[in-house]
């Protein structure tokens, strides 16, 4: 895929940042000097950590040039990293590995998850948030479309950049043998937009990825106009005009 777009990212900061403000609530740590964003996207998850923590080092890892460039100007005193997760060490001793909506682009991210804690020191926190929304109509039209003439044969393998995630037991087994504490919970957000043009808005900073960056610009536009017309045939306005966007995510806070 082509470099994630900041800007794109930010056009809904509010409600991406949500998720990662209600996983952090329930990291139970009093203090941390060491602290790792992983994931770290523009900044404003790693910004939340350093107001919690502000005498610890926090520092922000991601593959993204564009994100970590606005990650730097948002918190010009902190460091930030440009490292690939699957190979990444995390520095020793840190408090807590802090993933918001990172690791349904990692493969294998289960074997990763287990990796990050069981380097973790004894009472470090592992606390990860991913989006569980790949049966969600947003996502199931996105395949939908790309099944159709004439995005067929470019698309086919889109879907494949991200795999549907396992069930909560399968990350609890994973991580409480190496773990003094595992908590799992979905959570589901809805999302007020102000129209089906919104969550096309939305996706195309995340989900829509793998779909549009593939195609030439005359295709692009043609495949947005008809998962358009399908996202407003499906989410449909409320009394005030809006449309809610069903959100579920998983969480996990894993302590060492």
């Amino acid at each position: 895929m082509s470099d994630w777009s900041a800007q794109q990212y930010l056009k809904f900061e509010d409600e991406r940042t949500r998720p990662a403000r209600d996983l952090l609530a329930q990291v139970p740590l009093a203090e941390a000097r060491k602290v790792v964003d992983i994931g770290c996207g523009p900044g404003n998850s790693t910004e939340l950590l350093v107001n919690r923590w502000p005498e610890a080092a926090v520092v922000g890892v991601d593959t993204s040039a564009d994100m970590l460039r606005q990650a730097r100007e948002r918190l010009p005193g902190k460091t930030f990293i440009e490292a690939n997760i699957a190979h990444w060490v995390p520095p020793a001793g840190s408090d807590l590995l802090f993933a918001n909506a990172v690791f349904q682009w990692v493969p294998d991210h289960l074997k990763q998850l287990k990796r990050l804690a069981t380097g973790l020191p004894p009472g470090g926190v592992l606390a990860v948030q991913m989006p569980d929304n790949l049966d969600e109509p947003s996502h199931v039209l996105m395949r939908e479309v790309a099944h159709m003439e004439p995005w067929r044969k470019q698309l086919s393998k889109a879907a494949e950049l991200r795999d549907s995630l396992p069930k909560p037991g399968v990350y609890y087994d994973a991580l409480q043998p190496i773990c003094s504490r595992v908590e799992i919970w979905h959570t589901v957000y809805n999302h007020a937009l102000a129209d089906a043009s919104a969550i096309v808005e939305w996706v195309k900073g995340t989900g829509l990825r793998p779909f549009v960056d593939p195609l030439e610009s005359a295709d692009r536009k043609a495949y947005i106009a008809e998962y358009t017309a399908r996202i407003a045939a499906t989410y449909l306005p409320h009394a005030d005009g809006k449309v809610l966007l069903r959100f579920p995510r998983i969480f996990i806070v894993a302590v060492k």
